[in-house]
């Protein structure tokens, strides 16, 4: 699976692109059907600490799944994302199924 990291007016290093890619890249275990994904982070401006956002767009077949964090890491904000994904992937198999 093809993962796109896309940082808006800030340069990411090497580190986190490679923790974010391996976190996307697990999300293929529970789903083999995935085509891509792409993930934006952005920093919020504001005085709270949780200012720090993961989009994850993950492209099936049929639809996209989507998941928005905030927290006080990327890597924290990546980890929340690619958990509702997961959930989000189990949702729609099942409706796959039909249960």
């Amino acid at each position: 699976m093809k993962v796109t990291i896309n940082s808006v007016k800030f340069k990411t290093d090497k580190k986190l692109e490679e923790f974010i890619n391996e976190k996307v890249q697990k999300l293929t275990s529970n789903y083999n059907d995935i085509i891509g994904s792409e993930v934006i982070l952005k920093i919020e401006n504001g005085e709270d600490l949780e200012n720090k956002i993961a989009e994850i767009r993950l492209m099936i077949p049929g639809n996209d799944l989507f998941a928005k964090k905030n927290c006080k890491t990327f890597e924290g904000a990546t980890d929340q994302a690619v958990e509702a994904l997961k959930k989000q992937l189990i949702k729609h198999k099942e409706k796959l199924r039909g249960i």
